[in-house]
């Protein structure tokens, strides 16, 4: 690990001090990065959320009715493997789940207590999520294509988890760092994440200087020119 921290928990601190996503995506992009955001429908429930943390990944697929599977006893399974899946949870992980049609929620309030007791940090869906009164309530970070009351129930099933998914191109594996904000949710895989919070933490220090020399009348062509930053 660089000097700028020795664990996940120093790291996580500094980026929900200091980072953003659009930082952290310029930075990726530098590094060759170029395919790391996740569609911008995924948005944050309340512009103020933001979570940071290891990736628990979800698969889901669609299904028709609540009781099926001829050849598959999974599919008899009510919500498949889900409650499974979110019992794994772990402190500082994001539930990050895709494989279905947007056509119902895959992340509500129960799940979010549930999430809370374990020590997980957020929720990125890769379609809707419901109970929004509650989940405001709770505070929790959620991330969906927004609010939807029609349930997974007789629609889907979780058939995996913990396993590599892909929402739109956007490779995700289990332990990547996810973070998202009003801007939207970025994945910064395990393989490249201390190159990229160290350029990223370097970065949004500078740009905090470049920002006063502007605002005291610096020319954006000098500051770029001077600094490098934009």
């Amino acid at each position: 690990m660089p000097n700028l921290w020795n664990n996940d928990e120093e790291l996580f601190s500094i980026i929900r001090e200091e980072l953003f996503t659009a930082v952290v995506g310029d930075c990726m992009d530098k590094l060759g990065l170029l395919h790391q955001f996740l569609p911008p429908q995924v948005q944050p429930l309340r512009q103020d959320m933001f979570t940071v943390g290891r990736a628990m990944t979800v698969l889901e697929a669609d299904v028709f009715g609540e009781k099926g599977g001829a050849n598959n006893d999974l599919l008899s399974k009510p919500f498949g493997l889900m409650l499974e899946a979110l019992d794994d949870l772990k402190k500082n992980e994001v539930y990050i789940c895709t494989g279905s049609s947007p056509t119902y929620a895959l992340w509500g309030e129960i799940m979010s207590t549930r999430a809370m007791k374990l020590g997980a940090v957020g929720a990125v869906v890769d379609g809707y999520s419901r109970d929004t009164k509650g989940i405001l309530e709770l505070g929790f970070p959620t991330f969906s294509y927004g609010p939807y009351a029609q349930d997974q129930g007789p629609r889907g099933k979780v058939i995996d988890w913990r396993v590599p998914i892909e929402i739109r191109g956007v490779r995700i594996n289990p332990g990547d760092i996810v973070i998202g904000d009003v801007d939207g949710v970025c994945v910064v895989p395990q393989s490249s994440e201390e190159a990229v919070f160290t350029a990223s933490i370097e970065k949004a220090r500078g740009e905090k200087i470049v920002q006063e020399k502007i605002a005291g009348g610096m020319s954006a062509r000098e500051a770029f020119d001077t600094y490098g930053i934009m």
